[in-house]
């Protein structure tokens, strides 16, 4: 005989012994309407930029874009149904019964733009416009005669990039490497379905393609680097984050708090809001320039301040043969400059030859002087890790077996770029690394510079 303790109705005591064992389990959490929105605003906009702005096909897009992501969003992303557009360039995604579809739409000009969660879509009289692209010019600007032949690669340094093409020595999940050095390729590897016109998302190496295009801007004599960041929000007479230069965005020290630190702006990124909805409005926390806090807002808000005067990310590319990238923008056309850039490994490797060449392109002074030291300088506070910041660019000061003059770019899901001006050389490597394997950017660097025989 069983024995019903006070309190517990006979009823409600046979459904207990009666339920299964699946029943009486914890039932999974559902998603949340939002977050099932970010899944949309996200699967939607790779979709789109790795169509339009990569030239990749929708099958490798599948298995490289929207595989090992957020964990917020990783089990969402398959469930959810597609429509393409290819004559319109536009990608919609479903979600929810009540909501329009997320959508995301191309233009020749910045690539894709994540539209607003409701947004239902405007009418488009036919196809945008391609590029033109400039493939027939001689390298750099274009790539005629920037093949090299298998013969001319030294054996050293062949063994080095095969190690890190197969992904047996360095880990990660390389699609690309390339080396230059004095100008020429040296070497170049892609992943099947990709080639040198293949064109990835940079995640956090933007940031320093933002500083280089802040550079230009100062070299334009419209930004002051040293002077109070012009954000227009914060102009109040009772606001302290005027304090706040542009020197202590693009050095990660402003001393504002956001939600999370690091990568992770999910409204932006995801969520179709703007720059101005979410950046410009958090709040002061410490001093500027008495903390290092690595964050995707500090170099929004820098983009945001600079492009008060002149600064056209399109057309600094055209000037030095980065056809293949695009600058994203939110749907109010400002900049998503932390990580929303898409580019080529070439591309890479050309801004990495503007900085070998300190800031000159085809007898164009295109960034400041001193600009290249600038950026590769600490000053003020410094992370506590491995790699140093200068101002957008990590320092590879700290490295065993490197120059120390070696600075780099370096981005979510293995994005490199490593400049080593005294030895004249640029290493690109590109990648879909997960969380749980990371491609060792150290390691390659030493072992590419040993290779070279330096």
């Amino acid at each position: 005989m069983f024995n019903i303790r006070p309190g517990l109705s006979a009823g409600l005591f046979l459904s207990l012994i009666t339920a299964s064992p699946l029943a009486l389990a914890q039932s999974p959490k559902e998603p949340s309407q939002y977050d099932k929105a970010l899944a949309a605003g996200y699967k939607a906009q790779f979709i789109c930029s790795g169509l339009w702005n990569g030239g990749k096909k929708l099958a490798d897009i599948e298995a490289d874009e929207l595989t090992g992501i957020y964990d917020r969003i990783a089990k969402i992303v398959p469930t959810l149904t597609t429509d393409i557009d290819q004559v319109k360039r536009q990608v919609r995604v479903t979600y929810s019964d009540a909501m329009p579809p997320r959508l995301a739409i191309w233009n020749p000009r910045t690539g894709c733009t994540g539209m607003a969660i409701g947004f239902t879509g405007i009418k488009l009289d036919g196809s945008p416009t391609l590029r033109t692209f400039n493939d027939e010019l001689p390298w750099p600007m274009g790539d005629r005669g920037a093949a090299i032949k298998q013969s001319d690669i030294t054996e050293p340094l062949r063994q080095v990039a095969l190690a890190a093409s197969d992904n047996s020595k360095y880990g990660g999940k390389t699609s690309a490497v390339l080396v230059i050095k004095d100008d020429k390729i040296l070497t170049e590897y892609y992943k099947n379905g990709h080639n040198q016109h293949t064109a990835q998302r940079t995640w956090s190496v933007a940031k320093s393609i933002a500083g280089t295009l802040i550079g230009h801007s100062v070299q334009e004599g419209f930004s002051d680097v040293n002077a109070p960041a012009k954000i227009i929000e914060w102009m109040s007479v009772f606001d302290p984050r005027q304090a706040i230069t542009l020197d202590n965005l693009m050095r990660m020290s402003s001393g504002l708090i956001s939600d999370t630190a690091g990568n992770r702006t999910d409204p932006i990124y995801m969520g179709g809001a703007t720059v101005t909805q979410r950046a410009v409005n958090w709040p002061l926390l410490y001093p500027p320039g008495s903390r290092f806090r690595y964050a995707n807002n500090d170099t929004l808000l820098a983009v945001y301040a600079a492009r008060s005067g002149r600064f056209e990310p399109y057309e600094f590319f055209q000037k030095i043969g980065m056809t293949r990238t695009y600058a994203e923008t939110d749907w109010q056309e400002h900049p998503i400059l932390s990580s929303q850039v898409w580019t080529t490994a070439r591309d890479l490797g050309r801004l990495g030859l503007l900085y070998l060449n300190n800031g000159m392109w085809n007898g164009e002074r295109l960034l400041p002087e001193n600009w290249r030291e600038y950026v590769s300088t600490p000053s003020g506070p410094q992370p506590d890790r491995e790699f140093g910041y200068g101002a957008t660019f990590w320092l590879m000061n700290k490295t065993a077996g490197v120059p120390k003059d070696t600075f780099a770019a370096f981005g979510n899901r293995g994005q490199y770029l490593v400049i080593i001006p005294s030895l004249d050389l640029v290493i690109v490597r590109r990648g879909y690394d997960t969380r749980d394997n990371r491609f060792d950017i150290a390691a390659f660097t030493r072992d590419v510079v040993k290779a070279n025989g330096s």
